[in-house]
């Protein structure tokens, strides 16, 4: 701390005396000793410590000095240390974070919940570190023994909030820029068959029933489905941008899906009575209420368990269902894409996922085959 007074000043004779006057900081205590003798005592004023006796020694100087830059480095404010928790912030401050859909924030949200609390406090340089990788590899597997999904989900989303750190040149290593999921799954089977849909129609409610023949006739998530309005819906073809990709689809309706959208349509409007029908849902709980995810999430699921289907079918099954259905009528791949709003870059993906097994296509290509050699 600098002296606004010289500590020590040059008597005549060459004696370095400590006039009281230039110790400023400094408190001088004089008292009555009860041999009648009197003393004086120093202490520095900001911290109450006491110093040294004689003000004109060398142990006096530093004693002051080092106090008074402790002083000084307590009113400096502290140096916040880069953490993960602190990366986890400045990640959902950013677009990387906020262009997510909403569901899909919601979703990750409790991955990024589970992150802070096991690396919350983790500085970014032990990230950078040699050993990093393996101690999140290891949360994770710890994690897989009950919930290898689970645990993979988490991973994935550290690892795109340490990219994001990465391309900003926030860390220099990114220990996760690649690894092996614990969780494998090949749904390319796993179709809805008609038989699936009989045992659903025969226990379901009519809002589940009506989600799944919705969702079979337009090959759309069940995030996008639940947010229709009747205004996207013009008595021909629906009209939506997905909230996963933001693909604009349109997509015109079979007849049998006019039919249900314009009978229902005709019941609500007399229902409405002077309320704008273009603004509700069309797809609504059994309450009549919108549909929340996690609401059509439990129905779905208490319905599902009623039909006793034995097959591991999911309502996101019926997408895939509704692609194969496309291609078994001879859509081609931009024609099924421009229906379900995959990209056409996905279609190689499609065709495995969902067609590698299909008896319709495989009998469709050996018909072609006979009529070619028989020509």
């Amino acid at each position: 701390m600098p002296h606004h007074l010289p500590l020590f000043s040059r008597h005549p004779g060459g004696e370095s005396k400590v006039p009281q006057s230039s110790l400023p900081g400094v408190k001088i205590v004089r008292s009555k000793l009860a041999s009648g003798e009197r003393a004086t005592y120093y202490y520095h004023r900001a911290t109450g410590m006491r110093l040294p006796a004689d003000p004109n020694s060398t142990a006096f100087k530093l004693a002051l000095e080092g106090l008074n830059r402790q002083v000084e480095a307590d009113k400096a404010p502290p140096v916040e240390v880069p953490t993960i928790g602190s990366l986890i912030r400045q990640y959902q401050g950013a677009p990387d974070w906020k262009d997510l859909a909403a569901s899909t924030r919601e979703i990750e949200q409790f991955n990024i919940n589970a992150i802070e609390k096991a690396f919350g406090e983790m500085p970014l340089a032990a990230v950078e570190r040699k050993g990093a990788r393996s101690v999140f590899l290891e949360w994770r597997d710890d994690m897989a023994e009950d919930t290898p999904r689970a645990a993979d989900a988490k991973l994935t989303r550290l690892a795109r909030i340490l990219k994001f750190a990465f391309d900003r040149e926030i860390i220099d290593r990114h220990p996760l820029s690649t690894f092996k999921r614990v969780y494998k799954v090949d749904r390319s089977e796993i179709l809805w068959l008609p038989e699936h849909f009989a045992k659903l129609n025969a226990t379901a409610s009519e809002p589940i029933r009506l989600a799944a023949f919705v969702a079979l006739h337009t090959g759309q998530r069940r995030g996008d489905l639940i947010a229709l309005r009747w205004s996207q819906y013009d008595g021909e073809a629906i009209r939506l941008q997905q909230s996963k990709t933001g693909a604009k689809v349109f997509i015109p309706c079979t007849e049998a899906l006019k039919a249900v959208l314009n009978a229902l349509r005709a019941a609500r409007t007399a229902k409405a009575a002077r309320a704008d029908l273009g603004a509700l849902s069309i797809l609504n709980s059994a309450g009549g209420h919108p549909w929340t995810i996690e609401a059509f999430k439990h129905a779905w699921r208490a319905a599902f368990l009623q039909t006793e289907i034995e097959e591991d079918l999911h309502f996101h099954d019926i997408r895939g269902t509704a692609v194969t259905m496309l291609a078994e009528a001879g859509c081609t791949v931009p024609e099924i894409c421009s229906i379900t709003g995959h990209t056409l870059a996905s279609a190689t993906k499609i065709l495995e996922r969902y067609l590698a097994r299909t008896n319709v296509l495989a009998k469709s290509a050996i018909a072609k085959l006979e009529l070619r050699l028989a020509s």
